[in-house]
């Protein structure tokens, strides 16, 4: 599927990454990033946006589109780091998506779950977005680690001290079971995840490979169609190669190698 080429039109996928992919070209460029004013920077990310995608859409559509990826952005990245804080031993990295994703949920501002993880992919190692963790300091017998003094004496270590009573583990009962059915629930939910982001990443590869195809398609239907009487012999000779090695690429692919032999015996 090729980039909406309507001002007004929905945004794709490809859309949203490729605008993700020029705010950070732009905005983090390392000699006028810094300085760049507020309109200076919207006409060239409009620019580059325009160049890579052939878009018609304006400068205020890509500014209206960031404002809100923006802050679908921040509510992801504050998910993950409150998943990453709270973030249990044993536990995996989809483990981690899914508390982020119940985290993201609960802001109640909208959308459920995240959906543009291809633009979190794209804006992740950048400053504004970036994730510093900040676990809770590990104590133990509610003494923090860092706090306990040295001893070299048995007695005066704060292991010698009488321990709190340890209290009997919960016997299984309604408790466990609601135990257990919540951990089924997260893990249906992490299959469905996984299956809804390969889904994501199978569309992102077929948008891209269906672009590619376009535009190798239309650079050859211009160099079949180039008027080349004007140009010298060699000009001439380079463009009539081009040529053969498109009706070359072309038969062999709807025909086959065989139907290709009277390109190579003819006289180039």
């Amino acid at each position: 599927m090729a980039f909406s080429q309507e001002t007004g039109g929905a945004w794709s996928i490809m859309e949203d990454v490729l605008l993700c992919e020029c705010w950070i070209q732009i905005s983090h460029d390392p000699i006028s990033g810094n300085e760049m004013k507020f309109s200076q920077r919207w006409k060239k990310i409009l620019h580059e946006f325009v160049e890579r995608s052939g878009s018609t859409r304006m400068e205020s559509a890509l500014s209206s589109r960031w404002k809100l990826l923006n802050k679908e952005l921040g509510k992801w990245r504050d998910a993950l780091t409150k998943a990453m804080n709270n973030h249990a031993s044993g536990e995996n990295l989809s483990d981690e998506i899914v508390q982020a994703q119940m985290f993201y949920g609960a802001t109640g501002l909208g959308k459920k779950s995240f959906t543009h993880t291809q633009c979190w992919e794209v804006v992740k190692h950048c400053k504004r977005f970036s994730i510093i963790p900040t676990a809770p300091t590990v104590v133990l017998n509610e003494t923090p680690l860092h706090d306990s003094q040295a001893s070299d004496s048995p007695m005066e270590s704060p292991m010698s001290e009488d321990l709190p009573i340890q209290k009997e583990p919960r016997p299984m009962g309604e408790e466990g079971g609601k135990g257990k059915e919540r951990n089924k629930k997260v893990q249906e939910d992490d299959k469905a995840m996984a299956i809804e982001f390969a889904k994501e990443r199978e569309y992102v590869r077929k948008e891209r490979e269906y672009r590619r195809k376009e535009n190798e398609e239309r650079k050859d239907r211009e160099i079949m169609a180039m008027d080349t009487s004007h140009m010298s012999p060699e000009t001439k000779q380079y463009w009539k190669l081009e040529r053969k090695a498109i009706m070359r690429r072309k038969l062999f692919r709807d025909d086959g190698p065989s139907n290709t032999d009277w390109l190579n015996d003819e006289n180039p």
